[in-house]
């Protein structure tokens, strides 16, 4: 059984929930459903699909859990990029959220080639 919480992937992902629950409040009111339901949700799988992929026996299964964390954060970058668009919340939370959303997607794809090498 693989320690998920000691990966640094995991560590990461928690971090952007936070970040994400953060921004996820600042939209004006009419906004707020939508989006924070779209960001939340995508955020949150990123680290859940981490602990979930880490239960599986094979390689391939667990490769395939990661992706889909791989596509949770492109998501999630997405969503955030057109909150920036819209100038939705506080500016210093967005730039730290795409970027700590980046190193997450560099971090991802670098764990996927180690896991397919192994």
């Amino acid at each position: 059984m693989k320690n998920f919480k000691k990966l640094k992937i995991w560590q990461k992902g928690m971090e952007l929930v936070l970040l994400t629950y953060k921004l996820a409040d600042q939209p004006p009111k009419d906004e707020r459903f939508g989006l924070k339901s779209q960001m939340t949700d995508a955020v949150i799988s990123i680290p859940s699909n981490i602990a979930e992929g880490s239960s599986r026996k094979s390689k391939k299964d667990y490769v395939r859990f990661l992706e889909y964390s791989l596509g949770s954060a492109f998501e999630l970058e997405t969503q955030v990029t057109a909150v920036d668009m819209l100038n939705y919340g506080e500016k210093e939370l967005r730039v730290l959220l795409l970027s700590g959303i980046d190193e997450e997607q560099k971090m991802l794809h670098t764990f996927i080639a180690t896991v397919e090498s192994t």
